[in-house]
């Protein structure tokens, strides 16, 4: 299968530049490239589309470079954004490096760059006489992200304005440099694409192209990788591994199928949801293991397969507290409630329970260890301090 037929097969295909001369240039191994600013120290799920498309295409063959915007993150991207991004300082911003690039490898087997590399070292008249001239601010002003601002009236700061040039200089760099001939990103990200590759033809001649992604939201309408506790993070540290494994196990049953041709690499004659419940474990089990490996996604597995059984696992998370507790402090400390009251508010809406015994009482104590339900779909183990 062509790899762009596996794309739209898989759902990564929105919208490219001249498909058909696209289609031909891809018969042959290319270089193509997907930025990642590191805006946190981790990527989270809805960062997975683009590095599930980049490894696709990897496997197809073609090189990657994934393009660690060091530089860009310094002005910040205003796509998708209804306020200023806040300037990071260079400590707090090569930590984030740090922490994106070891995710990013995972799915890049060709190149790692910092586009502070080349941006960094451009003076002011340098930018414009040599990229700026090329833009032409009418269109500027229509790209999707400055006119939502606009016509939202937040603003739009002047750094802000700009990152489209720095976007477009990055595709223009890696054309030199590495004869980059594809960028592929969001959909959001359509006219900074096309601003690099008119960069290309205006100052070098030469032909490129430009993929995008969806902009992916789950079937209730929700953002990808965004839960009423925060974002899905693909660091362990900040999401463990059996956490991780729960957010995949309780999508709603209508994203499945697209979930398990998007997040998994299972074949697509594979992949089978006549049994939903199966579906949503082979989801968690191969989601899970694409980030943390196999041997997390089977302990995750087995930790929730006890935890269902009223059983304790030790993949479980843990909450350490000395006994005898109150069920609404245990709550608030295993973080499935953010105060008291709404871990009452949990107890009196019947979805608390110790094993498989309801908590009606909003003053119940836990005397002893146990699992201890905050859902149908969430468990800790519960040990003494």
């Amino acid at each position: 299968m062509h790899v762009l037929d596996t794309l739209k097969a898989r759902g990564f295909f929105n919208q490219c530049t001249d498909e058909a001369a696209l289609r031909a240039h891809l018969d042959e191994p290319r270089t193509f490239y997907i930025g990642f600013d590191p805006t946190a120290d981790s990527l989270h799920v809805g960062s997975l589309v683009q590095l599930m498309a980049m490894a696709h295409l990897g496997r197809a063959g073609h090189h990657a470079i994934a393009v660690v915007g060091g530089g860009t993150a310094k002005v910040g991207d205003p796509s998708g954004r209804d306020s200023t991004r806040d300037l990071m300082d260079q400590e707090r911003l090569d930590a984030n490096k740090r922490g994106i690039a070891a995710q990013i490898a995972k799915f890049c087997t060709g190149k790692m760059v910092d586009n502070a590399e080349w941006l960094d070292g451009l003076g002011y008249i340098q930018v414009l006489r040599e990229i700026g001239r090329h833009f032409s601010v009418n269109d500027m002003l229509r790209a999707e992200s400055v006119k939502q601002r606009l016509e939202r009236q937040q603003g739009l700061s002047f750094i802000e304005f700009n990152y489209v040039l720095l976007q477009g200089y990055d595709y223009l760099e890696l054309f030199r440099r590495h004869g980059c001939t594809l960028q592929v990103g969001g959909g959001d990200q359509w006219y900074n694409i096309v601003s690099g590759m008119d960069l290309i033809r205006r100052i070098e001649g030469g032909q490129s192209f430009g993929l995008t992604t969806p902009l992916l939201t789950t079937a209730t309408g929700a953002k990808m990788g965004k839960t009423a506790a925060g974002a899905v993070w693909l660091d362990p540290n900040r999401v463990a591994p059996y956490d991780y494994f729960q957010y995949w196990i309780n999508v709603d049953d209508r994203d499945v199928e697209r979930f398990l041709k998007l997040f998994t690499f299972l074949p697509l004659e594979q992949i089978d949801v006549t049994d939903i419940r199966a579906a949503k474990r082979t989801l968690a089990i191969e989601a899970t293991a694409v980030i943390h490996g196999r041997e997390a996604a089977e302990a995750a597995d087995a930790a929730a397969r006890a935890a269902f059984a009223g059983g304790v696992n030790e993949n479980m998370p843990t909450v350490n507290v000395s006994f005898p507790a109150a069920v609404t402090a245990v709550l608030v400390a295993s973080g499935a409630a953010k105060s008291n009251s709404e871990a009452r508010r949990m107890i009196e809406a019947n979805s608390v329970s110790i094993g498989d015994a309801r908590v009606t009482d909003v003053k119940a104590v836990m005397t002893e260890p146990g699992v201890l339900w905050a859902s149908k779909k969430k468990a800790f183990r519960v040990e003494s301090a």
